[in-house]
């Protein structure tokens, strides 16, 4: 079930009227429909692979109770391996098999040896991804003894499966969500109201943003030999705002509906396009994630902190594994490396927790030299999203080699009126961002007018512009095959 879609429309007030038409402290009757709700929503799309749900949510309850009651350290780190092998396991098997086989075939031709061996025909589950991330994270943190395993299972599947963010989270740390399926939530006007605010702003930047952006970049991409320079280069910038557009609507649209429920969900992204170098946008795009690796394997490897060598080796792990838990491709291998390649100068120069604030945080504008390190930023994320988007590393390079072999087609910078029409949107969106950049979200900022028909006739126009150009054919989120 898509947050764009007319199936959602219907479910999340309905699910929404009789949620909250139960009391307060009947919490366990209202975690158990949110329970039944959420493998309702998952099993719109394939309801075969609830299956897997259950089991690493039984599994994972069990480790975290064994866990809690041994005292034998040994004992414990076996449980905990029992964990992390299920749920790797099966994420290993559906999402990383066949590109291992594929490259083993490759290197024994490589080496001048016939292997031969058959992939799996399994189709990737929707999310899997992140909520077997979410789901070690509990194991990891009972067995750190940061969390008290969960005696409730139905608050505990609740939180495994929460609906509005267990397709592409935010990835949630046990020890944030879970404790909320335990006290009693009652609603908050103000709460579910700047909840809808988040919704709607999340809604325009996936159906008018993303989705606009997406016609022209899916054209460019797919036929990149036959276009000049600078229409690839366009196709990139496009690219950049489609996939910000797509993931940040995404969670936004899941935060807001987690606030209707009475749920508070990690931010996951902080206007990640605002950023004056690699180290601050890695801060504020993705954050959930980001956090997860930093928390749970760079700070285990001993994160910053003994020689210089450990703290590139550290950071280059890093950024390769979340290439690779993109996708089981080369292209997000390197798209990872190329990022850890634009982190060494910050990282070595001692400058990777600077600009821990939002940029002109007491000016309307920024200063030319953080305009030109936004701009500088930006360009570099553009030539990294190259390889994201890229259907292999031979499409890659051949599209950066157009993108830079043509240089006179960069003269004639003319844009046709389709571009005119989607850089408008974008220039919408990136203004009232920047008008909205201290806050939460974007729209958190409209709640400050005191005039409200002028707060309305903001609504009004977003649901105006979203009604327009609205695709009449359901688009899914990019970060659903991840």
């Amino acid at each position: 079930m898509l947050f764009n879609s007319l199936d959602f429309a219907l479910f999340l007030p309905l699910v929404f009227v009789l949620y909250w038409l139960i009391p307060a402290v009947r919490l366990r009757m209202q975690n158990s429909l949110l329970l039944i709700a959420s493998y309702y929503f998952y099993g719109c799309w394939d309801w075969r692979f609830l299956g897997l749900i259950a089991f690493s949510t039984v599994v994972d309850y069990l480790v975290g109770i064994a866990m809690e009651n041994s005292t034998e350290d040994r004992k414990r780190k076996f449980l905990l391996g029992i964990s992390l092998t299920v749920n790797l396991g099966v994420l290993g098997l559906f999402k990383y098999f066949n590109f291992f086989v594929d490259n083993l075939q490759e290197l024994g031709s490589f080496l001048g040896l016939s292997l031969s061996f058959r992939g799996l025909e399994l189709i990737l589950p929707v999310g899997i991804s992140f909520y077997t991330f979410q789901t070690l994270s509990y194991s990891i943190d009972v067995y750190r003894g940061k969390l008290k395993a969960s005696r409730d299972f139905i608050a505990f599947a609740a939180f495994v499966s929460f609906f509005p963010q267990l397709v592409a989270g935010p990835i949630e740390r046990a020890t944030h969500l879970l404790p909320q399926f335990k006290r009693k939530r009652s609603f908050s006007y103000e709460q579910a109201v700047d909840g809808l605010r988040q919704m709607l702003w999340g809604l325009f930047k996936k159906v008018v943003i993303a989705d606009n952006c997406a016609m022209h970049v899916n054209e460019i991409f797919n036929n990149s030999g036959d276009y000049s320079g600078s229409t690839l280069f366009i196709g990139a910038v496009l690219f950049s705002f489609q996939i910000y557009g797509d993931f940040s609507g995404y969670s936004d649209i899941a935060i807001g509906t987690a606030r209707l429920f009475g749920f508070d969900l990690k931010r996951n992204f902080a206007f990640p396009y605002f950023s004056r170098n690699m180290a601050e946008f890695w801060r504020r795009w993705h954050i959930s994630l980001s956090t997860w690796f930093r928390d749970y394997l760079y700070i285990p490897l001993g994160g910053s902190r003994g020689s210089q060598w450990l703290k590139i080796r550290n950071t280059f792990i890093i950024f390769l594994v979340s290439g690779f838990w993109h996708g089981a491709n080369w292209t997000f291998i390197i798209w990872g490396g190329l990022n850890a390649l634009y982190f060494m100068p910050i990282l070595l120069q001692g400058k990777n927790r600077n600009y821990l604030e939002i940029v002109a945080l007491d000016s309307r504008l920024p200063s030319l030299k953080e305009f030109g390190q936004i701009l500088l930023t930006f360009l570099l994320a553009v030539l990294a999203w190259v390889f994201f988007r890229a259907n292999d590393l031979g499409h890659a390079m051949e599209y950066l080699s157009g993108l830079f072999s043509n240089p006179e087609s960069y003269a004639d910078f003319a844009i046709y009126h389709g571009y005119r029409v989607v850089f408008s949107f974008v220039l919408i969106m990136l203004l009232v961002e920047w008008m909205g950049r201290r806050e939460e979200h974007a729209l958190a900022a409209v709640k400050g007018i005191k005039w409200r028909g002028l707060r309305w006739m903001i609504y009004i126009l977003i649901i105006g512009l979203i009604g327009l150009w609205m695709h009449t054919e359901e688009s899914p989120f990019i970060y659903f095959q991840f």
